[in-house]
């Protein structure tokens, strides 16, 4: 009787038994047409860019903005000049008069500056921004960026506008310095983009377009405000600061006409709001990095 033979082992193909070999290793390697780029912050201003720039509420509040800061600072030295004669005027500069457009203005920043944040998280669209840019400070920087440029630059050439003109259209009053055109162009732009900025951090942190937004408008108004009802003696020195700190109080000295004898002047509200914003806007960073989206 035959004794029953065993198969032989087969030796294993050399794709198998190499170390960290895989079955996919038998297949044609698949190299996919999409370039694989590492993203960098100039990525996350592209985009934010692109949502900023093609969202309807941006173009319609940066509209309503302009139209304020043209249309009431134009219409104020209309005013001016068709009442006031050239002895009223002699001694003062035609600057001033843009201050009324801006303050009103204002509002439509700070909304901006809420809304580049805030509306994300209302909408949901956060969710699908993080797991675009993981990096949740780069998110938040690149917003940031973007909206102070955005901010700087429509304030500045508004601004300028309304400033040339009525240097024209009062052709009495004292011709500003360098020093003044600069403050109530350059000055005054990069004061509110920075009170935007602050917005878009207070936005950053409340999550709530609608709760940041009062938040801002009180703190444009409320000091003032306040200040305008206390009557005590007692409190004359709170209701001073309260006035002088006050941010239309602060916006003035950029035409060099504050509306207090003391307080900020020459360039101070400019280093406030710097301090105020990187302050907040720091606080915005670090609870972006711990909360959940």
């Amino acid at each position: 009787m035959s004794t029953p033979q065993h198969p032989t082992p087969q030796a294993a193909p050399a794709w198998q038994t190499a170390p960290g070999a895989s079955y996919a290793a038998a297949g044609p390697v698949y190299t996919s047409p999409i370039p694989v780029v590492r993203t960098h912050l100039g990525n996350a201003i592209a985009s934010e860019w692109t949502k900023i720039r093609s969202v309807r509420s941006t173009m319609w509040t940066l509209g309503v903005y302009v139209f304020l800061v043209v249309g009431i600072g134009l219409g104020a030295g209309a005013i001016v000049a068709a009442n006031a004669s050239e002895q009223d005027l002699s001694g003062d500069t035609a600057l001033p008069f843009g201050f009324f457009g801006l303050l009103l203005g204002s509002m439509c920043v700070i909304t901006l500056g809420v809304l580049t944040t805030a509306s994300e998280y209302g909408t949901g669209m956060i969710r699908t921004t993080m797991v675009a840019c993981p990096s949740r400070g780069r998110v938040l920087a690149a917003k940031a960026i973007v909206f102070f440029a955005v901010a700087f630059t429509v304030t500045l050439v508004a601004s300028a506008f309304v400033a040339v003109i009525q240097v024209a259209m009062l052709s009495g009053a004292r011709e500003p310095s360098g020093a003044e055109w600069l403050k109530a162009t350059v000055g005054v732009s990069l004061y509110l983009a920075l009170l935007g900025l602050l917005s878009l951090a207070v936005g950053s942190i409340i999550r709530h377009s609608a709760g940041a937004i009062t938040i801002m408008i009180g703190l444009l108004l409320a000091p003032l405000v306040i200040a305008i009802f206390m009557f005590s003696s007692s409190l004359e020195s709170l209701r001073q600061a309260l006035f002088e700190y006050s941010i239309p109080s602060q916006l003035s000295v950029f035409y060099a006409a504050s509306l207090s004898e003391s307080g900020p002047s020459g360039w101070d509200p400019l280093w406030i709001a710097l301090g105020m914003t990187a302050v907040v806007l720091g606080a915005a960073f670090v609870l972006l990095e711990k909360r959940d989206v």
